[in-house]
């Protein structure tokens, strides 16, 4: 019964979470789940959100990697694939390599220190989920959103619209496919290998949920040492010859209790025990995961190379409205790509080298399918980590993460001679107004101070000569009214 509950409640936390991120229709806009993940919540030191899931830890054990936790989620996935395709499939114990496992953390937290995020959010597991959903499965959702459309439109019906589907960012792209390819080969043939050595959650909540309440407990009278729960452990952690179970790696997903015949393994509170004694045994599935890692660590500078070999944008890059700053954007983003899927203007984008080596794949702004919509707030509202704070509307008008720059020598009324103005008309702050120029024409000029960097200007002229350029640290734009005698006298120059 356990296990059935279990698996209900985890195959609706990772449709609605998936729905979060694939959501076209703007269903979901500030969604509960990607809020109380753990990774996010320590990077924002949500301390509401940790106490709570530490303390929920301490008590049932690691059920959030079970049921909360959409990468432990997906991995059960593939063992019920693995399991399908092969009935007999048998797993077995294999004694923790905490090195390896700490290792990791410790490697983790030190690049963070030093600013190298990248790998922070590479081994996050809701970002990395994150990822595949924004990457992957919404490119096939939006395929068939399409189709939908383009079937209901023959019957009459415009239920249904169609949307672009666009590659953002070739980077992001192969790093979601290489995730979903590692992980799910690691789960198919070894279970819960990633979550027991890799994954950093894993690794502290594993700690944590040794001093647990609530645990996988065997009845030494009743076993009688079939190994049937040993070989359904996804986790390798039941040593059922000595009737041992180790407690950092068990995930709580009840397999056991219900390959048990004997009744001899249950869930409930149980005393602090020693350690079970390592067998003096090779754990393959661990080589094999460094194999795997290691073709990973080789493949990503590639990926690297592939968005930055062409035309390098030497502009300073435009963090989303509610970063604060490069430096914040650096120190919390996991780049879990909720605000990228969830912005309606497609205007954020992951990055590629705009903030360094450290913020590949985090947010950037940019105007070549859109502008920011002035009164959208929506990438701060669903920020999980904190590296977008939360902006009412007002706020955001007022915030400045990037500023108009004019080249007047390639404008097309400059080289041209003929009239424009398109970058005017689209400017919601009158950043940019018309002047008089040769011949009766007017050409824009700016008053970068106004400026919000919403973008309209660059999406919407022909040949750029207008863009923005960032702030590194958000600035407060003025507010229009305050200029509006300055703008009034510019025409009164006597051209």
């Amino acid at each position: 019964m356990l296990r059935k509950i279990r698996t209900a409640v985890a195959i609706a936390v990772i449709a609605i979470l998936t729905f979060g991120f694939i959501d076209i229709a703007g269903i979901v806009d500030n969604p509960l789940l990607q809020k109380i993940q753990f990774g996010p919540a320590l990077l924002s030191l949500s301390i509401v959100t940790l106490v709570c899931l530490i303390a929920a830890t301490l008590l049932l054990g690691r059920l959030y990697c079970s049921v909360i936790c959409p990468l432990g989620i997906f991995q059960d996935f593939f063992n019920w694939l693995s399991k399908k395709a092969d009935k007999k499939k048998k797993y077995g114990y294999k004694p923790e390599q905490p090195w390896l496992r700490w290792g990791v953390l410790a490697a983790l937290v030190i690049a963070w220190i030093c600013g190298f995020t990248f790998l922070v959010g590479l081994l996050e597991p809701y970002s990395a989920y994150g990822r595949m959903a924004d990457e992957l499965f919404k490119p096939v959702y939006l395929f068939c959103n399409n189709l939908l459309a383009a079937i209901s439109e023959k019957t009459g019906s415009y239920r249904f619209f169609k949307v672009l589907i666009s590659l953002r960012s070739i980077s992001a792209f192969v790093v979601a496919l290489l995730t979903l390819g590692i992980i799910g080969h690691i789960s198919y043939h070894h279970g819960r290998t990633w979550c027991n050595t890799i994954c950093p959650v894993g690794t502290l909540l594993g700690f944590i949920s040794k001093f647990s309440i609530l645990r996988i407990r065997i009845d030494k009278d009743k076993c009688n040492h079939c190994l049937a729960c040993q070989r359904k452990c996804k986790a390798y952690c039941i040593d059922s010859n000595n009737q041992q179970i180790d407690y950092s790696r068990c995930v709580d997903c009840f397999d056991c209790i219900d390959a048990c015949r004997q009744k001899a393994i249950y869930y409930g509170p149980v005393k602090n025990s020693k350690k079970a004694p390592a067998a003096d045994n090779v754990d393959e599935s661990k080589r094999q995961f460094i194999k795997s890692a290691l073709v990973l660590a080789a493949l990503a500078p590639a990926a690297v190379e592939a968005k930055v070999t062409g035309h390098k944008d030497t502009r300073v890059p435009m963090s989303p409205p509610g970063s604060i700053s490069h430096k914040n954007l650096l120190q919390h983003c996991t780049s879990c790509h909720l605000c990228v899927s969830k912005c309606p203007s497609h205007v954020l984008k992951p990055a590629g080298m705009e903030y360094g080596l450290g913020g590949i794949m985090q947010p950037v702004m940019k105007f070549d399918q859109g502008y920011c919509n002035y009164d959208c707030t929506l990438c701060s509202q669903v920020c999980p980590a904190g590296a977008i704070k939360p902006l009412t509307v007002e706020q955001k008008h007022s915030t400045q993460p990037g500023r108009v720059v004019f080249n007047k020598d390639i404008c097309v009324v400059n080289v041209n001679r003929t009239s424009c103005g398109a970058c005017a008309e689209h400017c919601p702050v009158q950043a940019i107004h018309m002047v008089p120029f040769e011949g009766g024409l007017t050409i824009p000029e700016t008053t970068p101070d106004l400026c919000v960097g919403c973008g309209g200007c660059e999406f919407i002229c022909p040949v750029k000569a207008v863009h923005i350029e960032g702030n590194p640290i958000h600035l407060e734009a003025k507010a229009p009214e305050q200029d509006t005698n300055i703008q009034t006298e510019d025409f009164d120059f006597g051209f």
